[in-house]
């Protein structure tokens, strides 16, 4: 792996989280993702699913964590099962975990081979009465393809129907919400990593450039940082393009007068960033630009100091709403009629900002936490309002990453450029 990986003891600590959430004589069973296929005989990269990897460390395909903490030998309440290796695995696909190196990552002192998982359930399950199982259950999924955890889920009700079932997401969603010291430590380094790539650019921009040289400069210099790469599917939306709210083409040529949004960000040991800053492409904002650009940064400095203890996403994202309601009326983009006659399901601002200003981060870009519970202590968002005007060819958006405080919040991108004045002048010193 290219990331330092955390100490064991961080993992060690997540399971005990866990297990102070469960009812007497529970059973807890995670699965590692599928390698999803391609075409042929291709596959995509591996991605961990995040709840195993926030439970045990261990970064490998076919793994199973088992948590049975009222188990009456000690050594059946945390099972680690791994793909056992051999020589024609190393020489095909390289090294995998050997069972001490998956004790000191995870720090699971029981770790069996695969083989024997099916004996080891069939043990457990006879002192377990509910079974917690895992599924991907972020309001935001769309799935249709049948999962580990799904198939998994099929097979034990058939093998074990008469037990009691019970779902483990919700309980790893609130563990998940609130990030530990360890965590924010990765995700800082993943913001700066991000940073390197954003001053990168800075120097590299121009009118000409296309938007797939910009995406090259940015892989090159998240990946020499030892992060995987992208955190997710890169927006380098030049122009109207940016007007395109998931606009990952990133085909286009610059021109000399647009703005180039740039929704970037790099991932480092699974953990994300998640950045958004707009750049005049020829390194000078005009008047209108600047402009709009303000009203933005202006929403979004509001907006970070509402998110604090206590209050609900859903009452922040309307009272922001409102911030940029205001910000709409001085650009002349929408009028006092506008807002007298608007549909209360679907206020007048969200002709030009029709997305929501914040969601949580972590090891998911869009992480997993409810959305209509009270923000916590340690939780992360990010902040990223912005104005689309398609009849302008424009569209600004700015997007920090801030971890909420007991007394305000610290944010995590604090070091990246995002005053205009400063973008300005260091595209400027680039060509001098």
């Amino acid at each position: 792996m290219k990331y330092q990986p955390l100490p064991s003891s961080f993992y060690i600590k997540n399971r005990e989280k866990l297990v102070k959430k469960l009812p007497p004589k529970s059973l807890c069973i995670f699965h590692a993702n599928d390698i999803m296929p391609t075409n042929a005989d291709g596959t995509m990269r591996f991605r961990q699913n995040n709840d195993l990897f926030y439970l045990s460390g261990i970064d490998q395909e076919e793994t199973i964590l088992l948590v049975c903490p009222d188990f009456p030998d000690p050594a059946m309440r945390e099972v680690l099962f791994l793909r056992e290796t051999s020589e024609h695995i190393a020489i095909w696909e390289g090294h995998k975990y050997t069972m001490g190196e998956a004790l000191e990552a995870s720090g699971i002192q029981n770790i069996k081979w695969l083989k024997d998982f099916d004996k080891t359930l069939h043990t457990v399950m006879a002192l377990s009465e509910q079974v917690f199982l895992n599924s991907n259950e972020h309001l935001r999924a769309d799935i249709h393809v049948e999962t580990r955890d799904a198939r998994f889920i099929r097979y034990c009700k058939e093998r074990f129907p008469l037990h009691q079932y019970r779902r483990v997401a919700p309980l790893m969603h609130d563990l998940r919400a609130v990030k530990e010291s360890e965590e924010i430590g990765q995700m800082q380094i993943a913001c700066d990593i991000t940073e390197k790539g954003f001053r990168r650019l800075l120097s590299f921009v121009k009118p000409g450039v296309t938007e797939y040289e910009i995406e090259a400069e940015l892989i090159h210099e998240f990946v020499r940082n030892r992060s995987k790469g992208f955190a997710y599917e890169p927006i380098i939306a030049t122009g109207r393009n940016a007007c395109v709210l998931h606009y990952i083409e990133n085909k286009d040529t610059c021109l000399d007068g647009d703005l180039l949004l740039l929704d970037v960000a790099a991932e480092y040991g699974n953990y994300n960033a998640d950045m958004t800053r707009t750049i005049p492409v020829n390194g000078r904002f005009s008047t209108r630009q600047r402009a709009v650009y303000d009203a933005v940064l202006r929403v979004k400095r509001e907006a970070s100091k509402m998110l604090r203890p206590g209050v609900t996403i859903q009452d922040y994202h309307k009272e922001v709403g409102l911030i940029m309601q205001s910000e709409l009326l001085g650009l002349g983009l929408i009028d006092q009629t506008d807002v007298k006659n608007q549909d209360p399901k679907w206020p007048a601002y969200k002709k030009y900002f029709m997305h929501g200003t914040s969601h949580h981060l972590g090891l998911d870009v869009h992480d997993v936490g409810t959305m209509h519970e009270p923000i916590k202590v340690g939780m992360v968002f990010t902040v990223e309002p912005g104005i689309y005007i398609p009849e302008e060819n424009m569209g600004v958006r700015l997007e920090n990453n801030i971890l909420i405080q007991e007394s305000g919040y610290f944010d995590l991108m604090g070091n990246i450029p995002v005053e205009a004045e400063e973008i300005e002048d260091l595209m400027q010193a680039a060509k001098r």
